[in-house]
């Protein structure tokens, strides 16, 4: 077995394992965007506010628990990373902005995690349609680097990630599918 070295800076993971070279940074309210080459996050609010010609695809958007992903519905085009903030392990907000922002929007970018991520909720933040974990939480970082993510493998409830068995209960069944 290979030792574990657990970092107290978040760590950036995926379903591939661990991102050293993660190119996105977090820009809280106060913080002066400069203009290069690095890909900011920005709080929705600040988004919003911004001039339409600096909205590319260098710019990231970070959703509080109160914030509405509706409100995203016009640029969703343009962002590759919309990050949802999961403030304590009890509010659980962040999981129905990451579903409405697959499912009812079509988001196809990278929903991250940020925040309070715990390893017993990656698994749910997954079938949400999140695909990057901000973590710095020292268990997970253990569990993830040992690549024990825990889970159930069959679910009765949809997803806005379907799981791999999703069309052998009657009520997802499609018309015309065979029993």
């Amino acid at each position: 077995m290979t030792e574990v070295t657990l970092m107290k800076e978040p760590r950036l993971w995926t379903r591939d394992g661990f991102v050293d070279d993660d190119a996105w940074t977090i820009v809280s309210d106060k913080e002066i965007v400069v203009d290069g080459n690095s890909k900011q996050v920005l709080p929705l609010a600040r988004y919003l506010d911004m001039d339409d010609s600096l909205r590319t695809r260098a710019v990231g958007v970070l959703l509080g628990p109160a914030d509405d992903v509706m409100d995203l519905e016009p640029f969703l085009d343009r962002l590759d990373l919309i990050a949802v903030t999961f403030p304590a392990f009890n509010d659980g907000r962040a999981f129905s902005q990451a579903s409405l922002l697959r499912s009812r929007l079509g988001y196809a970018g990278d929903i991250r995690a940020t925040g309070d991520v715990l390893i017993d909720q990656i698994p749910l933040m997954l079938r949400c349609g999140v695909t990057s974990f901000k973590v710095s939480n020292t268990t997970a970082l253990k569990r993830l680097a040992e690549g024990r993510l825990p889970g159930i493998d069959t679910y009765y409830q949809p997803a806005a990630v379907p799981t791999q068995s999703a069309g052998k209960y009657s009520w997802r069944r499609t018309p015309g599918a065979a029993a």
